[in-house]
């Protein structure tokens, strides 16, 4: 349950990015939610690699629905995963604006131009 929450903000946390810098919102939306679920499940099949190398027994006991320390370490790392992200794509956005040129720097020309 904790997991859709979280879902959800990443996916409004990137999508509200998107719409900053005017890309499609559902895309980076859809991306916030592959971050999370790929890291989920990468970190959850090398614990399981780790628990068969180390105690092949205790797989036949394996709890999925319960709250244990692995758990919310996974969570936690995927959040962070999400986060870094997200100040990647910021970063990444941010230099994109600044190589465009301006609106009003080509509106100079124009005035000029129509002038004469």
């Amino acid at each position: 349950m904790l997991s859709i929450f979280i879902l959800i903000g990443a996916y409004r946390y990137y999508a509200q990015l998107a719409e900053k810098f005017g890309k499609t919102k559902w895309h980076y939306g859809l991306l916030a939610i592959g971050i999370y679920l790929g890291t989920q499940v990468i970190l959850g099949l090398s614990y399981g690699i780790y628990m068969a190398a180390t105690d092949p027994e205790s797989l036949d006991s394996v709890n999925y629905t319960g709250f244990s320390a692995a758990n919310m370490v996974s969570l936690l790392i995927s959040v962070v995963a999400v986060w870094g992200s997200y100040q990647f794509l910021e970063r990444k956005f941010k230099k994109e604006n600044l190589l465009k040129p301006s609106v009003e720097i080509n509106e100079i020309g124009k005035t000029l131009i129509d002038k004469d």
